[in-house]
C-alpha cells in the first residue's frame, strides 16, 4: 500500500492550491495496526481546486467519495474525504498552511485556543496543528515549505509548555464543579466535566515533557506512559468515568492533586 499512497500523494500536490502532503497518524508514528487507515494531511494555500481533488478521487477510490472543501468539517478540521482504496481507508484531511504557521507563531509565545469541532469531544486545541507538523512524514512537498516548518516544529517552545502546564488550574476546577453536582447523581455534567479534567491533566502532562498531544485518542494511554504520571493513572482515571459516583469525584481530585505536583509550581 505504501507505494500507492505515496504515488497518490505526488499527484495530490500537484493539484491546484496544494503545497504539500504528509503522512500522519499512527502510520507515520509506527504505531499502527492491521486495518489502521492511512491519514494524509493536504496542506494548501489560498482555496484548494476541491474540483480537481474530487476528480481525483473518483480516479483512485473503489467507491464514489464525496470531497468537503475547507470549513465544511467544522472550523478547525477544514474539510476532506474518506476514501476506500483497493478496500484499504484513506483519509484526506485539509489544513490551511497559512494558518498552521500563525497557530505556530502563537504556540512560540504560549498562546494556544481550545475550539469546539465535530469529532473532537475536548475540543480541539490549537498546538495539534503544529504538534501533527512535528511528528508527520512529509511525502510531497515541492517548495519545501512544510518540510521547513517540520523542522521548525521538532523544538517544543517552553512558553507553551510553561502555558498548557499552568492549563491544570482548570483540572482542579471542573472537579470542584463535578462535587458539587456527583450527590445529585446528574451523571452527564459529572460525566463531562470529569472527562474534562483529565482530558487537561493529559495535555499538561504531555506539555510538562515537551511532548505534542494531538487529540483525545490515545491520550490517555500515552499519558500514562510519560515519566513521573501518577501511578495507576489510566486504572483510576477509567475507573472514575465508569463509576461517575462521588467516590469517582475524590479519585479524580486526588489525581488532580498528583499530576500538579508533578507539573511543579506553574501547575
Amino acid at each position: 500500500m505504501r507505494p500507492t499512497i505515496e504515488t497518490m500523494a505526488d499527484r495530490l500536490s500537484t493539484v491546484p492550491g496544494i503545497r504539500a502532503v504528509a503522512l500522519g497518524g499512527s502510520r507515520a508514528r509506527g504505531t499502527e495496526r492491521p486495518g489502521s487507515d492511512w491519514d494524509l494531511g493536504l496542506y494548501y494555500r489560498g482555496s484548494p481546486d476541491t474540483a480537481a481533488l474530487a476528480a481525483l478521487a473518483a480516479a483512485v477510490a473503489d467507491r464514489p467519495v464525496e470531497v468537503t472543501g475547507p470549513g465544511g468539517w467544522g472550523p478547525w478540521v477544514d474539510g476532506g474525504a474518506w476514501l476506500t482504496v483497493g478496500g484499504v481507508a484513506v483519509d484526506w484531511i485539509l489544513r490551511d498552511l497559512d494558518r498552521v504557521e500563525r497557530v505556530w507563531s502563537q504556540c512560540r509565545e504560549g498562546r494556544y485556543e481550545v475550539g469546539v469541532q465535530p469529532g473532537h469531544p475536548l475540543g480541539f486545541w490549537s498546538p495539534a496543528y503544529p504538534g501533527e507538523v512535528a511528528l508527520c512524514r512529509v511525502l510531497a512537498d515541492p517548495s519545501g515549505e512544510l518540510t521547513a516548518l517540520r523542522e521548525k516544529t521538532r523544538r517544543y517552545p517552553e512558553p507553551l509548555r510553561t502555558a498548557l502546564a499552568e492549563a491544570a488550574w482548570e483540572a482542579d476546577f471542573s472537579v470542584a464543579a463535578a462535587r458539587k453536582a456527583a450527590g445529585g447523581g446528574d451523571a452527564l455534567y459529572v460525566s463531562l466535566c470529569l472527562s474534562r479534567a483529565f482530558g487537561i491533566l493529559a495535555q499538561s502532562l504531555h506539555a510538562h515533557h515537551r511532548t505534542w498531544c494531538l487529540n483525545e485518542k490515545g491520550a490517555l494511554a500515552a499519558a500514562a506512559a510519560l515519566p513521573d504520571t501518577p501511578a495507576g493513572f489510566m486504572e483510576r482515571v477509567s475507573s472514575a468515568l465508569g463509576a461517575l459516583d462521588a467516590a469517582a469525584v475524590e479519585t479524580a481530585a486526588a489525581l488532580v492533586a498528583e499530576v500538579r505536583a508533578v507539573l511543579g509550581p506553574a501547575g
